[in-house]
C-alpha cells in the first residue's frame, strides 16, 4: 500500500510538472524565424547575484525595445578546475549557477518573456564540459583522450579549462540529449543556442532536435548553430546559423574601406548555399565581439554604430541586439566577470534603436522580401520589395559627406516617405548623405 502511495505521488508530481509547463506557455506562440527579433542577455551586466532576477526586472523593457526572442547566455554552474570564470565550462547541466540565481528564477523569467510575447533560449554547450563536470568521474570514456589516455581539451583551442567530448560514445550522446529535454520539456524554454555547433557531429544535432521537437508535441522550438556552415542548417536541424562571414566585411567596409558593395556580394554567397526558410542571425557585435570593443569604438562613433546595425540587419533580416548596445555601451565588456551597464544611458540612441525595429518589424519586406543591390563604392544600395510594399535603403558607411548618384529610374517617379521622420520627398538624380547617414525610403 506505501509503496502505491508513492508511487501515485510520484505520478501526480510530473503531472503538475507536465501542467505547469503547458500553462506556462499557453497562448504564447513562438515567432516565425524569418521575423525573429532576438536580444541576447549576457546575465554579469544585469547584476553581480542574483542576476535572472534582474533580467527579468527588464523583461518589459526588452519587449517595448522591440524583441521577440531573449537569448540567455549560459546560467548552469561553472567548473572550478582549471577555470577561467568562463559560463561555457558548464559542471552540471541540470543545474543553474548559484551567483545568477536558480530554477525557479528561470521558470519565472520564462513566464515574464511569454507574458510578453518574447520566446527565451538558453545557450547549450555540447561540445566540452568542465574538468569537474559530474559527469567526467564515472564516465572517462565519454571524454576525448590522447594516446596515453589522458582527457584532453578541445583540439585546436586555446580552451584549457574545458574537456572535449567523445561523440563516438553512445552513451554520452543520450546523456546530452535528456539534459536538453530537463530544460525544454520540464523548464519550459522555446529552444536553444548551440555553442561550436559546428564541432559537434551533425547527425547528432539531427537525432537531438528530432526527438526534442516530437517530445514538444505542438510547442515550437527555435534553434540557432554558433557556427556558419550551411551543414548544420541541411543536415543538422538547426534553424538559423551565424551571418560570420558578414560580421567580417563590416570590418573590410566600414573600418578597412572595401567597397560598400562587398555587402552585397556576401549576403548573396551566405543566402545561396543555405536551404529556403533557413536564416543567417546577423550582428554588429555579441559577447565575443564586446571583449575586444564595443561598436562605439568599432565603428568610431555612436552614428557609425548605427549605420552598421542598419547595413546588417534591413538588408536581408536575421536581427540580433546584444545587451548594451542599445545604449551605445561605450567600452568592451569581458563576460567572464561582472560589468555594470547603465541602462538610462543615451536614451536618444535607445529611441533611434526602437524607432528603427519598429521600421523593420512593421514591414514584411525587410524580413523576407526580395532583394535588389545598387552597387556603389561608398554607399550601400538595396531595395527590398514584396507584395506590401517596396523600399529602398541607403547607407553611407564612411565619416564623411557621400552623394549616391546611382538612384534606379523607378525611384525618381513620384514621391517617396522617409520611414524614419515621415517625411515626403522627391528623389532626383542623386542624394546627398552626411557622414553615416542611412535612409529607409518608401515608395508611394
Amino acid at each position: 500500500m506505501k509503496k502505491f502511495i508513492l508511487f501515485t505521488c510520484a505520478i501526480a508530481m510530473l503531472a503538475s510538472t507536465t501542467l505547469s509547463v503547458n500553462a506556462r506557455t499557453t497562448g504564447f506562440k513562438l515567432p516565425a524565424v524569418k521575423d525573429v527579433v532576438m536580444y541576447q542577455v549576457n546575465p554579469r551586466v544585469f547584476a553581480p547575484q542574483n542576476s535572472l532576477k534582474a533580467v527579468a526586472s527588464r523583461v518589459d523593457a526588452i519587449s517595448k525595445l522591440g524583441a521577440n526572442v531573449m537569448w540567455v547566455m549560459p546560467i548552469y554552474p561553472i567548473g572550478k578546475i582549471k577555470s577561467k570564470n568562463s559560463p561555457y565550462s558548464i559542471s552540471d547541466y541540470k543545474a543553474v549557477n548559484p551567483e545568477f540565481g536558480t530554477i525557479d528564477d528561470v521558470k519565472a523569467l520564462a513566464d515574464s518573456c511569454h507574458a510578453h510575447g518574447m520566446a527565451l533560449i538558453v545557450d547549450w554547450v555540447a561540445n566540452h564540459t568542465a574538468w569537474d563536470n559530474v559527469w567526467i568521474k564515472d564516465h572517462k570514456d565519454w571524454y576525448t583522450q590522447d594516446k596515453d589516455g589522458n582527457v584532453i581539451y578541445p583540439p585546436g583551442t586555446d580552451w584549457t579549462d574545458v574537456a572535449d567530448l567523445n561523440y563516438d560514445n553512445k552513451d554520452m550522446r543520450e546523456a546530452m540529449i535528456d539534459a536538453m529535454m530537463f530544460w525544454i520539456n520540464e523548464v519550459g524554454l522555446d529552444g536553444l543556442r548551440c555553442d561550436v555547433a559546428d564541432q559537434v557531429p551533425y547527425d547528432f544535432w539531427n537525432d537531438a532536435f528530432t526527438r526534442l521537437r516530437k517530445a514538444a508535441g505542438k510547442r515550437q522550438l527555435l534553434l540557432l548553430a554558433e557556427g556558419a556552415n550551411p551543414e548544420n542548417l541541411i543536415k543538422g536541424g538547426f534553424d538559423m546559423n551565424y551571418a560570420w562571414n558578414f560580421m567580417g566585411a563590416l570590418d573590410r567596409v566600414f573600418v578597412k574601406g572595401q567597397k560598400a558593395s562587398h555587402f552585397l556580394d556576401v549576403d548573396k554567397q551566405e543566402y545561396d548555399e543555405i536551404p529556403d526558410g533557413k536564416v543567417k542571425l546577423r550582428f554588429t557585435t555579441n559577447h565575443d565581439e564586446a571583449t575586444k570593443y564595443s561598436t562605439v569604438q568599432q565603428f568610431g562613433s555612436i552614428d557609425g554604430a548605427l549605420a552598421a546595425f542598419v547595413a546588417t540587419t534591413f538588408l536581408h533580416g536575421g536581427m540580433l541586439i546584444y545587451g548594451s548596445q542599445e545604449v551605445a555601451y561605450p567600452d568592451k565588456i569581458n563576460f567572464f566577470n561582472y560589468v555594470p551597464v547603465d541602462w538610462s544611458s543615451n536614451p536618444d540612441v535607445l529611441k533611434t534603436h526602437k524607432k528603427l525595429i519598429s521600421i523593420y518589424k512593421k514591414n514584411s519586406a525587410f524580413r523576407s522580401g526580395d532583394v535588389t543591390g545598387y552597387p556603389d563604392d561608398n554607399v550601400l544600395a538595396f531595395e527590398r520589395s514584396d507584395s506590401k510594399g517596396k523600399f529602398l535603403v541607403l547607407v553611407n558607411v564612411r565619416n564623411t559627406p557621400q552623394t549616391f548618384t546611382g538612384i534606379p529610374a523607378s525611384w525618381k517617379k513620384g514621391k517617396v516617405t522617409n520611414m524614419y521622420n515621415g517625411r515626403r520627398l522627391k528623389l532626383r538624380k542623386s542624394v546627398k548623405l552626411q557622414p553615416f547617414q542611412y535612409l529607409i525610403l518608401k515608395k508611394r
